[in-house]
Protein backbone atom coordinates (compact mmCIF):
# COMPACT_ATOMS: atom_id res chain seq x y z
CA UNK A 1 0.00 0.00 0.00
CA UNK A 2 1.54 3.18 -1.09
CA UNK A 3 2.20 5.41 2.13
CA UNK A 4 -0.33 8.48 1.01
CA UNK A 5 -3.12 5.61 0.99
CA UNK A 6 -1.98 4.28 4.23
CA UNK A 7 -1.79 7.67 5.88
CA UNK A 8 -5.21 8.41 4.67
CA UNK A 9 -6.62 5.08 5.53
CA UNK A 10 -5.28 6.15 9.51
CA UNK A 11 -6.68 9.26 9.30
CA UNK A 12 -10.24 8.48 8.60
CA UNK A 13 -11.35 7.94 11.48
CA UNK A 14 -10.20 10.92 13.16
CA UNK A 15 -11.30 12.88 10.51
CA UNK A 16 -14.72 11.31 10.90
CA UNK A 17 -14.94 11.99 14.35
CA UNK A 18 -14.17 15.67 13.73
CA UNK A 19 -16.80 16.24 11.24
CA UNK A 20 -19.21 14.27 13.72
CA UNK A 21 -17.76 17.33 16.11
CA UNK A 22 -18.43 20.27 13.54
CA UNK A 23 -21.53 19.47 12.42
CA UNK A 24 -23.61 20.18 15.42
CA UNK A 25 -21.14 21.85 17.42
CA UNK A 26 -20.54 24.84 15.23
CA UNK A 27 -24.25 25.04 13.67
CA UNK A 28 -24.82 28.02 15.36
CA UNK A 29 -21.38 29.19 16.89
CA UNK A 30 -20.52 30.86 13.28
CA UNK A 31 -22.37 32.80 10.41
CA UNK A 32 -23.38 29.70 8.31
CA UNK A 33 -21.43 27.44 11.00
CA UNK A 34 -23.80 24.45 10.07
CA UNK A 35 -22.05 24.22 6.36
CA UNK A 36 -18.23 23.85 7.77
CA UNK A 37 -19.11 20.62 8.82
CA UNK A 38 -21.35 19.54 6.27
CA UNK A 39 -18.06 20.72 3.96
CA UNK A 40 -15.56 18.94 6.06
CA UNK A 41 -17.86 15.55 5.73
CA UNK A 42 -17.75 15.83 2.14
CA UNK A 43 -14.42 16.56 1.44
CA UNK A 44 -13.65 13.11 3.28
CA UNK A 45 -16.39 11.45 1.39
CA UNK A 46 -14.34 12.39 -1.88
CA UNK A 47 -11.30 11.54 -0.73
CA UNK A 48 -12.34 8.13 0.50
CA UNK A 49 -14.53 7.21 -2.09
CA UNK A 50 -12.75 4.57 -3.75
CA UNK A 51 -13.16 2.46 -0.13
CA UNK A 52 -17.02 2.95 0.87
CA UNK A 53 -18.34 2.46 -2.71
CA UNK A 54 -17.28 -1.19 -2.66
CA UNK A 55 -18.81 -1.61 0.57
CA UNK A 56 -21.92 -3.49 1.49
CA UNK A 57 -24.90 -1.03 1.79
CA UNK A 58 -27.59 -1.87 4.54
CA UNK A 59 -31.02 -1.25 3.62
CA UNK A 60 -31.66 1.11 5.92
CA UNK A 61 -28.89 3.28 3.66
CA UNK A 62 -30.60 2.75 0.74
CA UNK A 63 -34.03 4.07 2.26
CA UNK A 64 -32.62 6.88 3.58
CA UNK A 65 -31.15 7.78 0.03
CA UNK A 66 -34.30 7.67 -1.73
CA UNK A 67 -36.09 10.33 0.69
CA UNK A 68 -32.97 12.71 -0.07
CA UNK A 69 -33.15 11.79 -3.45
CA UNK A 70 -37.31 12.40 -3.15
CA UNK A 71 -36.89 16.27 -1.77
CA UNK A 72 -34.20 16.71 -4.50
CA UNK A 73 -36.48 16.24 -6.98
CA UNK A 74 -39.12 18.69 -5.52
CA UNK A 75 -36.96 21.13 -5.11
CA UNK A 76 -36.51 20.88 -8.41
CA UNK A 77 -39.59 20.57 -9.95
CA UNK A 78 -40.52 23.53 -7.76
CA UNK A 79 -37.82 26.07 -9.20
CA UNK A 80 -37.01 24.35 -12.55
CA UNK A 81 -33.22 23.71 -14.36
CA UNK A 82 -33.75 27.54 -15.21
CA UNK A 83 -32.70 28.94 -12.03
CA UNK A 84 -29.39 28.88 -11.13
CA UNK A 85 -29.73 29.98 -8.19
CA UNK A 86 -32.43 28.13 -7.04
CA UNK A 87 -30.58 24.93 -7.79
CA UNK A 88 -28.66 25.55 -4.55
CA UNK A 89 -31.30 23.64 -2.33
CA UNK A 90 -30.95 20.32 -4.93
CA UNK A 91 -27.69 20.26 -4.93
CA UNK A 92 -26.95 20.06 -0.93
CA UNK A 93 -29.06 16.96 -1.22
CA UNK A 94 -26.85 15.36 -3.94
CA UNK A 95 -23.81 16.68 -1.98
CA UNK A 96 -25.09 14.66 1.20
CA UNK A 97 -25.59 11.62 -0.55
CA UNK A 98 -22.02 10.52 -0.56
CA UNK A 99 -21.75 11.23 3.16
CA UNK A 100 -24.20 9.16 3.97
CA UNK A 101 -22.78 6.61 2.18
CA UNK A 102 -19.14 6.91 3.57
CA UNK A 103 -20.64 7.45 6.89
CA UNK A 104 -22.88 4.09 6.38
CA UNK A 105 -19.45 2.70 5.65
CA UNK A 106 -17.54 4.25 8.93
CA UNK A 107 -19.62 6.01 11.03
CA UNK A 108 -18.56 8.60 14.23
CA UNK A 109 -18.34 7.35 17.85
CA UNK A 110 -21.28 7.94 20.33
CA UNK A 111 -19.04 10.13 22.35
CA UNK A 112 -17.68 12.23 19.40
CA UNK A 113 -21.77 13.40 18.51
CA UNK A 114 -22.17 14.29 21.51
CA UNK A 115 -19.62 16.45 22.23
CA UNK A 116 -20.10 17.92 19.05
CA UNK A 117 -24.11 18.24 20.46
CA UNK A 118 -22.73 19.96 23.70
CA UNK A 119 -20.03 22.55 22.20
CA UNK A 120 -22.76 23.51 20.10
CA UNK A 121 -25.15 24.06 22.84
CA UNK A 122 -23.13 26.00 24.78
CA UNK A 123 -22.65 28.40 22.23
CA UNK A 124 -26.39 28.79 21.45
CA UNK A 125 -26.52 29.70 24.72
CA UNK A 126 -23.44 31.94 25.19
CA UNK A 127 -24.76 33.78 22.06
CA UNK A 128 -28.23 34.22 22.82
CA UNK A 129 -27.09 35.60 26.61
CA UNK A 130 -24.87 38.06 24.78
CA UNK A 131 -27.04 38.91 22.44
CA UNK A 132 -30.35 39.77 25.13
CA UNK A 133 -28.09 40.94 27.96
CA UNK A 134 -25.01 42.87 26.85
CA UNK A 135 -26.50 43.78 23.22
CA UNK A 136 -29.99 44.61 24.25
CA UNK A 137 -31.58 43.11 21.59
CA UNK A 138 -35.46 42.25 22.14
CA UNK A 139 -34.67 38.46 20.91
CA UNK A 140 -31.98 36.19 20.46
CA UNK A 141 -31.13 35.76 16.71
CA UNK A 142 -27.64 34.25 16.28
CA UNK A 143 -26.65 34.29 12.97
CA UNK A 144 -29.63 33.30 11.53
CA UNK A 145 -33.19 34.23 12.67
CA UNK A 146 -34.91 34.03 15.88
CA UNK A 147 -36.83 31.32 14.57
CA UNK A 148 -34.57 28.98 12.92
CA UNK A 149 -31.58 29.58 15.57
CA UNK A 150 -33.90 29.33 18.72
CA UNK A 151 -35.71 26.30 16.81
CA UNK A 152 -32.08 24.57 16.82
CA UNK A 153 -31.10 25.68 20.11
CA UNK A 154 -34.07 23.89 21.48
CA UNK A 155 -32.77 20.79 19.52
CA UNK A 156 -29.67 20.70 20.25
CA UNK A 157 -30.39 20.90 24.02
CA UNK A 158 -32.82 18.28 24.27
CA UNK A 159 -30.21 16.04 22.21
CA UNK A 160 -27.93 16.55 25.46
CA UNK A 161 -30.45 16.07 27.77
CA UNK A 162 -31.28 12.60 26.20
CA UNK A 163 -27.56 11.52 25.91
CA UNK A 164 -27.17 12.86 29.41
CA UNK A 165 -30.50 10.52 30.78
CA UNK A 166 -29.96 7.70 29.17
CA UNK A 167 -26.40 7.36 29.45
CA UNK A 168 -25.49 8.89 33.10
CA UNK A 169 -23.14 6.22 33.84
CA UNK A 170 -20.91 5.51 30.83
CA UNK A 171 -19.81 9.36 30.83
CA UNK A 172 -17.09 10.90 32.87
CA UNK A 173 -17.66 13.23 35.06
CA UNK A 174 -16.36 16.00 32.58
CA UNK A 175 -18.81 14.54 30.07
CA UNK A 176 -21.71 14.84 32.50
CA UNK A 177 -20.93 18.19 33.10
CA UNK A 178 -20.67 19.15 29.59
CA UNK A 179 -24.04 17.75 28.85
CA UNK A 180 -26.00 19.26 31.92
CA UNK A 181 -24.70 22.39 30.72
CA UNK A 182 -25.69 21.81 27.41
CA UNK A 183 -29.08 20.33 28.05
CA UNK A 184 -29.52 24.18 29.61
CA UNK A 185 -27.84 26.41 27.64
CA UNK A 186 -29.55 24.82 24.35
CA UNK A 187 -33.10 25.12 26.19
CA UNK A 188 -32.23 29.49 27.67
CA UNK A 189 -31.09 29.92 23.79
CA UNK A 190 -34.83 28.78 22.87
CA UNK A 191 -36.21 30.42 25.40
CA UNK A 192 -34.01 33.93 24.64
CA UNK A 193 -35.09 33.86 21.06
CA UNK A 194 -39.05 33.60 22.25
CA UNK A 195 -39.46 31.03 19.45
CA UNK A 196 -43.00 29.63 20.54
CA UNK A 197 -42.99 27.29 17.64
CA UNK A 198 -40.36 25.50 19.33
CA UNK A 199 -41.87 24.78 22.54
CA UNK A 200 -45.29 23.75 20.95
CA UNK A 201 -42.98 21.08 19.18
CA UNK A 202 -41.38 19.99 22.65
CA UNK A 203 -44.93 19.73 24.02
CA UNK A 204 -45.69 17.31 20.82
CA UNK A 205 -41.96 15.28 21.70
CA UNK A 206 -41.82 15.10 24.90
CA UNK A 207 -44.65 12.58 25.56
CA UNK A 208 -43.34 10.04 22.65
CA UNK A 209 -39.43 10.51 24.43
CA UNK A 210 -40.86 9.80 27.73
CA UNK A 211 -43.23 6.37 26.52
CA UNK A 212 -39.86 5.30 24.12
CA UNK A 213 -38.06 5.35 27.68
CA UNK A 214 -40.56 4.02 30.06
CA UNK A 215 -40.71 0.83 27.82
CA UNK A 216 -36.56 0.09 27.12
CA UNK A 217 -34.88 1.74 29.83
CA UNK A 218 -35.30 -0.31 33.72
CA UNK A 219 -36.90 1.44 36.09
CA UNK A 220 -33.56 2.94 37.71
CA UNK A 221 -32.49 4.63 34.77
CA UNK A 222 -36.23 5.31 34.30
CA UNK A 223 -36.49 7.53 37.50
CA UNK A 224 -32.72 9.23 36.99
CA UNK A 225 -34.05 10.33 33.11
CA UNK A 226 -36.74 11.49 34.42
CA UNK A 227 -35.29 13.42 37.25
CA UNK A 228 -33.09 15.00 34.84
CA UNK A 229 -35.65 15.97 32.56
CA UNK A 230 -38.01 17.28 34.66
CA UNK A 231 -35.40 19.52 36.87
CA UNK A 232 -33.57 21.10 33.54
CA UNK A 233 -37.11 22.43 31.87
CA UNK A 234 -38.31 23.17 35.83
CA UNK A 235 -34.89 25.42 36.34
CA UNK A 236 -35.73 26.70 32.78
CA UNK A 237 -39.58 27.58 33.31
CA UNK A 238 -38.30 29.36 36.86
CA UNK A 239 -35.21 31.71 34.93
CA UNK A 240 -37.57 32.71 32.24
CA UNK A 241 -40.76 32.34 33.86
CA UNK A 242 -42.22 35.77 32.81
CA UNK A 243 -41.42 36.54 28.93
CA UNK A 244 -42.31 32.68 28.97
CA UNK A 245 -45.67 33.42 30.02
CA UNK A 246 -46.23 36.72 28.52
CA UNK A 247 -45.03 35.33 25.09
CA UNK A 248 -48.08 32.29 25.69
CA UNK A 249 -50.61 34.87 27.00
CA UNK A 250 -49.88 37.24 23.05
CA UNK A 251 -50.05 33.91 21.29
CA UNK A 252 -53.37 33.38 23.09
CA UNK A 253 -54.66 36.54 22.57
CA UNK A 254 -54.11 36.87 18.71
CA UNK A 255 -55.35 33.44 17.94
CA UNK A 256 -58.54 34.31 19.52
CA UNK A 257 -58.55 37.74 17.76
CA UNK A 258 -57.44 35.83 14.50
CA UNK A 259 -61.01 33.68 15.02
CA UNK A 260 -63.33 36.67 16.20
CA UNK A 261 -62.52 39.23 13.43
CA UNK A 262 -59.53 37.61 10.82
CA UNK A 263 -57.20 39.94 12.34
CA UNK A 264 -54.02 39.34 10.33
CA UNK A 265 -51.65 41.65 11.15
CA UNK A 266 -50.05 39.35 14.28
CA UNK A 267 -47.69 37.02 14.11
CA UNK A 268 -50.29 33.95 14.60
CA UNK A 269 -52.70 35.88 12.96
CA UNK A 270 -50.61 35.66 9.93
CA UNK A 271 -49.89 31.96 9.69
CA UNK A 272 -53.74 31.37 10.08
CA UNK A 273 -54.10 33.44 7.03
CA UNK A 274 -51.18 32.04 5.07
CA UNK A 275 -52.88 28.20 5.80
CA UNK A 276 -55.94 28.78 4.88
CA UNK A 277 -55.32 31.11 1.86
CA UNK A 278 -52.40 28.02 1.23
CA UNK A 279 -55.14 25.26 1.38
CA UNK A 280 -57.63 26.84 -0.91
CA UNK A 281 -54.99 27.24 -3.66
CA UNK A 282 -54.04 24.04 -3.34
CA UNK A 283 -57.15 22.38 -3.76
CA UNK A 284 -57.11 24.68 -7.11
CA UNK A 285 -54.23 22.59 -8.72
CA UNK A 286 -53.83 19.33 -6.24
CA UNK A 287 -52.06 17.13 -8.10
CA UNK A 288 -48.88 19.40 -9.30
CA UNK A 289 -49.49 22.78 -7.52
CA UNK A 290 -48.30 26.27 -8.64
CA UNK A 291 -45.13 26.38 -8.83
CA UNK A 292 -42.60 29.16 -7.16
CA UNK A 293 -43.09 31.93 -9.62
CA UNK A 294 -46.46 30.85 -9.89
CA UNK A 295 -47.40 31.05 -5.90
CA UNK A 296 -46.15 34.40 -5.91
CA UNK A 297 -48.36 35.62 -8.67
CA UNK A 298 -51.55 34.24 -7.27
CA UNK A 299 -50.37 35.62 -3.73
CA UNK A 300 -50.62 39.18 -5.49
CA UNK A 301 -53.28 38.51 -7.14
CA UNK A 302 -55.75 37.36 -4.39
CA UNK A 303 -54.54 40.46 -2.00
CA UNK A 304 -55.28 42.86 -5.32
CA UNK A 305 -58.99 41.27 -5.42
CA UNK A 306 -59.29 41.17 -1.49
CA UNK A 307 -59.56 37.93 -1.13
CA UNK A 308 -56.60 37.86 1.13
CA UNK A 309 -55.22 40.26 3.51
CA UNK A 310 -51.37 42.07 2.73
CA UNK A 311 -49.57 40.59 5.36
CA UNK A 312 -49.13 37.58 3.59
CA UNK A 313 -47.16 39.03 0.76
CA UNK A 314 -44.71 39.50 3.33
CA UNK A 315 -43.41 36.13 3.36
CA UNK A 316 -41.79 34.25 0.44
CA UNK A 317 -43.55 30.64 2.30
CA UNK A 318 -46.98 29.27 3.74
CA UNK A 319 -45.36 28.99 7.23
CA UNK A 320 -46.36 25.32 7.07
CA UNK A 321 -44.09 22.87 5.73
CA UNK A 322 -46.42 20.21 4.67
CA UNK A 323 -49.04 23.06 3.33
CA UNK A 324 -45.97 24.77 1.42
CA UNK A 325 -45.15 22.03 -0.21
CA UNK A 326 -48.72 21.07 -1.03
CA UNK A 327 -49.47 24.31 -2.52
CA UNK A 328 -46.17 24.57 -4.65
CA UNK A 329 -45.99 20.83 -5.46
CA UNK A 330 -49.49 19.56 -5.04
CA UNK A 331 -49.46 15.96 -3.65
CA UNK A 332 -46.84 14.90 -4.75
CA UNK A 333 -44.82 18.03 -3.01
CA UNK A 334 -46.46 16.88 0.31
CA UNK A 335 -45.73 13.29 -0.13
CA UNK A 336 -42.22 14.02 -0.73
CA UNK A 337 -41.73 15.84 2.83
CA UNK A 338 -43.82 13.80 4.39
CA UNK A 339 -41.47 10.90 3.32
CA UNK A 340 -38.74 12.87 4.13
CA UNK A 341 -40.44 12.94 8.12
CA UNK A 342 -41.49 9.02 7.74
CA UNK A 343 -38.36 6.76 6.05
CA UNK A 344 -35.83 8.29 8.89
CA UNK A 345 -38.61 7.86 11.60
CA UNK A 346 -39.10 4.06 10.35
CA UNK A 347 -35.20 3.55 10.19
CA UNK A 348 -34.61 4.75 13.68
CA UNK A 349 -37.57 3.81 15.67
CA UNK A 350 -36.42 2.04 18.43
CA UNK A 351 -38.69 -1.22 18.39
CA UNK A 352 -38.12 -4.50 20.47
CA UNK A 353 -37.12 -6.85 17.97
CA UNK A 354 -34.14 -3.98 17.25
CA UNK A 355 -33.14 -3.59 20.61
CA UNK A 356 -32.80 -7.51 21.58
CA UNK A 357 -31.11 -7.65 18.30
CA UNK A 358 -28.15 -5.08 19.20
CA UNK A 359 -25.34 -6.49 21.44
CA UNK A 360 -26.08 -6.85 24.66
CA UNK A 361 -22.79 -4.39 25.65
CA UNK A 362 -24.27 -1.71 23.15
CA UNK A 363 -27.46 -1.87 23.30
CA UNK A 364 -28.06 1.11 25.78
CA UNK A 365 -25.73 3.55 23.42
CA UNK A 366 -28.15 1.99 20.17
CA UNK A 367 -31.08 2.88 21.91
CA UNK A 368 -29.74 6.38 22.58
CA UNK A 369 -29.17 6.88 19.01
CA UNK A 370 -32.43 5.52 17.94
CA UNK A 371 -33.82 8.07 20.72
CA UNK A 372 -31.72 10.83 19.44
CA UNK A 373 -32.90 10.22 15.43
CA UNK A 374 -36.53 9.84 16.71
CA UNK A 375 -35.87 13.25 18.46
CA UNK A 376 -34.64 15.29 15.49
CA UNK A 377 -37.28 13.92 13.31
CA UNK A 378 -40.00 14.64 15.23
CA UNK A 379 -38.82 17.84 16.65
CA UNK A 380 -38.29 19.02 12.55
CA UNK A 381 -42.23 17.88 12.22
CA UNK A 382 -43.14 19.95 15.37
CA UNK A 383 -41.10 23.22 13.96
CA UNK A 384 -42.81 22.34 10.46
CA UNK A 385 -46.17 23.22 12.13
CA UNK A 386 -45.30 26.67 12.15
CA UNK A 387 -42.61 27.37 10.09
CA UNK A 388 -40.66 25.55 6.85
CA UNK A 389 -37.85 24.96 7.82
CA UNK A 390 -36.34 23.30 4.59
CA UNK A 391 -36.16 27.12 3.18
CA UNK A 392 -33.65 27.68 4.92
CA UNK A 393 -29.81 26.62 4.75
CA UNK A 394 -29.93 25.67 8.40
CA UNK A 395 -32.80 24.08 8.45
CA UNK A 396 -31.46 21.55 5.49
CA UNK A 397 -28.49 21.08 6.55
CA UNK A 398 -28.65 20.19 9.97
CA UNK A 399 -31.76 17.92 9.18
CA UNK A 400 -29.31 16.13 6.67
CA UNK A 401 -26.07 15.67 7.83
CA UNK A 402 -27.70 14.40 11.52
CA UNK A 403 -29.46 11.73 10.19
CA UNK A 404 -26.65 10.59 8.28
CA UNK A 405 -24.06 10.97 11.37
CA UNK A 406 -26.76 9.21 13.78
CA UNK A 407 -27.48 6.76 11.33
CA UNK A 408 -23.72 6.40 10.07
CA UNK A 409 -22.70 6.22 14.35
CA UNK A 410 -25.20 3.31 14.66
CA UNK A 411 -24.20 0.97 12.34
CA UNK A 412 -20.91 1.70 13.25
CA UNK A 413 -21.78 0.65 17.32
CA UNK A 414 -23.18 -2.21 15.54
CA UNK A 415 -20.50 -3.39 13.43
CA UNK A 416 -17.58 -2.64 16.21
CA UNK A 417 -19.52 -4.59 18.51
CA UNK A 418 -20.11 -7.64 16.74
CA UNK A 419 -16.44 -7.52 16.41
CA UNK A 420 -15.44 -7.83 19.68
CA UNK A 421 -18.02 -10.27 20.33
CA UNK A 422 -16.56 -12.22 17.95
CA UNK A 423 -13.09 -11.68 18.94
CA UNK A 424 -13.86 -12.67 22.63
CA UNK A 425 -15.33 -15.40 21.43
CA UNK A 426 -12.47 -16.79 19.35
CA UNK A 427 -10.32 -16.10 22.45
CA UNK A 428 -12.23 -18.28 24.57
CA UNK A 429 -12.10 -21.32 22.42
CA UNK A 430 -8.77 -20.38 22.02
CA UNK A 431 -8.36 -20.73 25.96
CA UNK A 432 -9.93 -23.64 26.22
CA UNK A 433 -8.06 -26.09 23.55
CA UNK A 434 -5.77 -28.23 24.64
CA UNK A 435 -1.82 -26.96 24.49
Amino acid sequence: MPPLRRALEKSIPAGIRLGAFMVPGLALWLPSGYSWGAAWLLLLALLTWPQWRRARVAASTWALAAAMCGMACYFLAETGLQDGAALDRPAKYIAALPCLFMLAWRGPSVAALWNGMAAGAWGAGGIALWQTFVQRLPRATGYTNAIQYGDLSLLLGLLCLLGLAALWQTWPRWQRAALAGGAFMGLLASLLSQTRGGWLALALLLPVLAALMARHLPARALKASAAALLAGLAALALTLQTPLLERMETAAQETQQFMETEQADTSVGHRFAHWQMAWRMGLQKPLWGWGRAGYEREKQALVERGQAPPSVLRFSHAHNEVLDAFVRRGLAGALAVLAFYAVPLAVFWPTRERQQAAPAAARRRAFTLRLAGVALVMAYMGFGLTQVFFSHNSGNLFYLFMLALLHGALLELARTSNQAQSNGCQWRMQRALPA
